[in-house]
């Protein structure tokens, strides 16, 4: 009888512990890949990307002085006419194409407040292609999210629009404007999804 309820206290703690176990690996499958880190605002700060769970997110790798770079202009308007719908725009500087991203952090913040009213989130200039490829983008660029396949990316103000569920929905290059019919279209789309 005493071998019996110890063998019943074991197996309840077992089960207890799988449970327990198997809870954690549940909360770490619900967050997506591109919300699962931390990355630096251009204040310095850290941000949890995690805070914008259930949000649509474009992602946009940029630079100020290139020939894109009013495109900071159509990314503003998009934030303003879609963040109380659930849009959030990330910029992302980068200074690896034609090194048109040669500021400090402090310079990038009032270039983008002074030329263009930027007051979506900006982050510290990472790199986007190579061997020292912030790991979002090693993430993002290994996906099958251009029209052919999966690559680096190709200059600046390459966008990556992120649905509600942290799934890559859709990849613009740099000449796709983002007030474009396909690019309001999409964001429009996944807006829509609850």
């Amino acid at each position: 009888m005493r071998s019996l309820t110890t063998m019943t206290l074991l197996a309840s703690l077992l089960a207890l512990t799988c449970s327990t176990v198997f809870a954690g690996q549940d909360d770490k499958k619900s967050t997506s890949p591109v919300l699962d880190r931390t990355m630096k605002s251009l204040d310095g700060k850290d941000v949890d990307l995690s805070k914008y769970k259930g949000k649509v997110l474009l992602i946009v790798n940029t630079a100020s002085k290139c020939g894109a770079t009013p495109q900071y202009k159509d990314l503003q308007a998009l934030h303003e006419k879609y963040k109380d719908k659930g849009l959030v725009v990330l910029g992302f500087p980068c200074n690896q194409f034609g090194a048109q991203e040669p500021g400090t952090s402090l310079q990038i913040s009032e270039f983008c407040t002074k030329n263009y009213g930027v007051t979506f989130d900006m982050f510290n200039k990472i790199e986007v292609n190579g061997k020292n490829a912030d790991p979002l983008y090693k993430y993002l660029t290994s996906q099958k999210t251009k029209p052919k396949s999966a690559g680096p990316i190709g200059w600046n103000f390459e966008k990556f629009l992120i649905s509600r569920d942290g799934d890559v929905a859709a990849r613009f290059p740099t000449r796709t404007n983002p007030q474009s019919k396909e690019v309001v279209g999409a964001i429009e789309t996944e807006l829509k999804k609850k």
